[in-house]
């Protein structure tokens, strides 16, 4: 398995940001008590599509929104691991480009998986639901939103990868209840990076047996940075190790160090979920 045979996939809110980006928006913008109105009577997509309708109202233009995307927390140490990577890419396309594009990280994607949106004539922002939960539901029964499950998303991932010639080993890294479908999803010499005292990882815990992956978990920015540069660095040295048959032993992921170098020439092939 060579080094590029490594998959990695990533939430967006509160894994590569720090917040959710929705919230953000609605709260930067001042709209949060009609938001918390309306949040009982409508789905999420709808609601955040009747948001961009009211801010649209009140003469909020894109590059105000835009604006307000570029000042979305992210942990300086998460934008050098995915640069220092150099990956290849669940609200709005728009949030998560405008976010990424700001950081200089859009190109490190390969593949972004999220609800669609569009700017139309009026210049309003118009979000719809990955997938149609009135007309064709996913119909998973794990804790997935009505708008997306990831754990198709994955199943899909995997069967374009096992079209190629040699294993690829996968990176699954999430913070909401919505990755532990996908998590299921990964098999024997997978990996799943929840982040710890969120909702996925009390899930995980609570359901460990469940899971084939291996399980590294992690905290804040500087743990997500030194914990998937070097699970790739412990990837390729137990793959070389494989070939040579040569013993090679590791303490914790977390604190292992990895030449930056490494890691970049790993990332040749990844790509990316958003939550």
């Amino acid at each position: 398995m060579a080094a590029s045979n490594i998959v990695v996939i990533m939430d967006f809110d509160k894994t590569i940001i720090d917040c959710d980006r929705d919230n953000w928006v609605v709260d930067e913008l001042g709209v949060t008590d009609l938001f918390n109105q309306l949040l009982p009577t409508m789905p999420w997509n709808s609601l955040m599509d009747t948001m961009m309708k009211e801010l649209h109202s009140q003469g909020i233009t894109i590059h105000d929104i835009e604006a307000v995307l570029k000042r979305t927390p992210i942990h300086p140490r998460i934008i050098q691991a995915i640069k220092s990577a150099h990956g290849l890419g669940s609200s709005a396309m728009f949030f998560i480009e405008t976010i990424l594009e700001h950081h200089g990280l859009k190109e490190c994607f390969s593949e972004i998986n999220t609800n669609p949106s569009f700017v139309d004539e009026e210049g309003r922002l118009r979000i719809f639901p990955l997938h149609d939960f009135n007309k064709h539901p996913h119909g998973c029964h794990h804790p997935c939103p009505p708008n997306m499950c990831k754990g198709i998303v994955i199943e899909r991932i995997q069967a374009d990868l096992s079209a190629m010639e040699e294993k690829k080993t996968i990176i699954y890294m999430g913070d909401g209840l919505g990755d532990f479908c996908p998590s299921l999803k990964l098999g024997d010499g997978d990996y799943m990076l929840p982040r710890k005292d969120f909702p996925v990882w009390d899930l995980i815990c609570r359901n460990r047996k469940f899971i084939q992956a291996e399980i590294c978990e992690w905290s804040n920015g500087m743990e997500f940075e030194c914990l998937l540069l070097n699970l790739i660095s412990k990837i390729s040295i137990d793959r070389d190790n494989r070939n040579d048959n040569t013993a090679q032993l590791y303490s914790d992921c977390k604190l292992q160090t990895i030449p930056r170098a490494a890691a970049y020439e790993a990332f040749t092939n990844t790509l990316y979920v958003p939550h």
